[in-house]
């Protein structure tokens, strides 16, 4: 089914397409499988990052229904939040921030960029996944304000959406240097990028693997992940005037790798984010690539991958946070 993305309402504040890169001094010294990168970190909002293909569909939405303010909500050092304080700057969009956490002496990493793109901070103590919303929305509204509220991650129907987009872009790519993928790998936490992926790979006739390196652990009132992944593809698809087909099974998760938990970085992180450095040049964050990373590595190690295969890894951004884990990247 042929399906226009161009008659959707969306905010065209991205640098978009990002490119792909071949790692190929990485490949040769873990010894696996081809290896190429796509590149979401230089997607040009506010330092980039896979968020912002979200906020095109999510903010494109917003100002069509004549809203004049924006709030989501985040870990301290959220990407996501960083991402859309810059998107509602360039938009002309108030932005409120619900963050996880108490205000820091010296705001550094993702919160100084909040504060310099101009957000309102509303400090949440341990409720980092946007738990305050409903309440900012209301008293927002109730000062006049026509509030759109983006969830956790900017991950529902309407985000998801940059990343179908974004299959159809990497399969443009793909087939203009006449190149395929056997496995895609992705950092996936709140499921927007993983869901929105799984719809547009099918959408665009890609057949890969889509593997998803969990970064979080869910909490006892939330449903299992794939459960979860399931709907938001199957909202994603109804979306698009596509029939719902996607079960939790259909989704490839490796849990494996959440280490000491989110944000939590430990000695399989370092690894990768100085690895990567030293053999591409090319920084990861502490929090979502650098994990993912790990993974991959350890997979490659493991000779997970067939002879001859090719596995695309989604750099999906988050570096300014890599300097508020300045003191845990060098001393160890």
């Amino acid at each position: 089914m042929s399906v226009d993305l161009s008659t959707l309402p969306r905010a065209r504040i991205g640098c978009l397409p990002t490119p792909v890169v071949a790692l190929d001094r990485l490949a040769a010294t873990l010894g696996g499988p081809r290896l190429l990168m796509k590149r979401d970190d230089l997607s040009g909002l506010a330092l980039g990052g896979n968020k912002t293909r979200k906020l095109e569909f999510l903010l494109g939405r917003a100002l069509s229904q004549g809203c004049d303010t924006v709030i989501t909500g985040g870990a301290a050092q959220s990407n996501h939040c960083r991402q859309t304080a810059a998107a509602a700057a360039a938009t002309g969009l108030e932005c409120h921030l619900a963050l996880g956490g108490q205000a820091p002496e010296n705001p550094g990493g993702n919160l100084l960029l909040d504060h310099l793109f101009g957000a309102v901070i509303h400090w949440c103590g341990e409720q980092r996944k946007g738990e305050r919303i409903p309440e900012i929305t209301a008293a927002l509204r109730a000062k006049g304000r026509r509030p759109c509220c983006i969830p956790y991650g900017g991950s529902n129907a309407v985000g998801a959406m940059g990343f179908v987009a974004a299959a159809a872009e990497i399969a443009e790519q793909l087939a203009a240097r006449d190149d395929r993928v056997d496995c895609v790998l992705i950092p996936s936490s709140s499921g927007g990028t993983h869901a929105g992926l799984a719809v547009g790979l099918d959408l665009y006739g890609l057949s890969v693997e889509l593997v998803g390196i969990e970064i979080d652990k869910r909490g006892p009132d939330e449903a299992p992940y794939p459960a979860e992944l399931a709907r938001l593809a199957n909202e994603t698809a109804a979306e698009l005037g596509l029939e719902p087909r996607y079960a939790p099974d259909a989704f490839q998760l490796r849990k494996e790798y959440l280490g000491g938990g989110y944000g939590i970085l430990g000695e399989p992180e370092r690894e990768a984010i100085r690895l990567v450095a030293r053999c591409e040049g090319i920084l990861l964050d502490p929090v979502y690539t650098g994990r993912a990373m790990a993974g991959l590595i350890d997979m490659i190690r493991k000779q997970e991958f067939p002879s001859g295969h090719t596995v695309l890894f989604w750099h999906t951004g988050g570096i300014p946070a890599l300097f508020e884990y300045a003191r845990a990247l060098v001393s160890a």
